[in-house]
């Protein structure tokens, strides 16, 4: 690539990582997991910088490539792995909705969903996409997402209720 295509990728970097390392980490249940996944979209997104770059939405787009990753790496996961990792304090200066959406309560919250749940609530709303975008993104129906975003909003309620003390993570339902 040439200097001003790399320069034009890393102000990408620079404008839109914040974004979607939140997206990634909410997705993953995992600071270092969801790392992991953007850095896996970026490196792919840089071997195709022309074509992203002509993309309507560069951004969904790179998002399109790590909701792919995820799925991808959900199918080869096994369910023996535990996620040890808080999640870390992020609170300067940001509205309520995204502090609680960040805290340690909504990603315990989060990781007693299914993966492709989880997924789909944070799609939806975390990152405010459409039913459509949200299938789109996860390679399934509308129906399918409202159907996983409906069990999930109904279990966080559950979950996130006054007197519910234990978000310990259910076993096999983290990844």
């Amino acid at each position: 690539m040439t200097h001003s295509t790399d320069a034009e990728f890393t102000d990408f970097v620079a404008d839109h990582a914040g974004h979607l390392l939140r997206t990634a980490c909410l997705v993953t249940g995992d600071r270092h997991l969801g790392e992991d996944l953007l850095q896996t979209a970026l490196a792919k997104a840089y071997g195709s910088w022309p074509r992203v770059r002509r993309a309507d939405h560069p951004a969904a787009y790179v998002r399109r490539l790590m909701i792919n990753a995820h799925l991808s790496w959900l199918r080869r996961l096994t369910s023996t792995e535990t996620v040890l990792e808080t999640f870390p304090d992020l609170g300067s200066g940001e509205d309520h909705p995204t502090r609680y959406a960040d805290s340690e309560e909504m990603r315990l919250a989060l990781l007693r969903l299914s993966p492709r749940v989880r997924t789909a609530v944070v799609l939806r709303y975390f990152d405010d996409l459409s039913e459509t975008e949200t299938a789109d993104l996860m390679g399934c129906s509308r129906s399918t997402v409202n159907n996983h975003v409906s069990r999930g909003l109904a279990a966080l309620r559950a979950l996130l209720a006054p007197g519910t003390d234990d978000l310990t993570p259910t076993p096999g339902r983290q990844q």
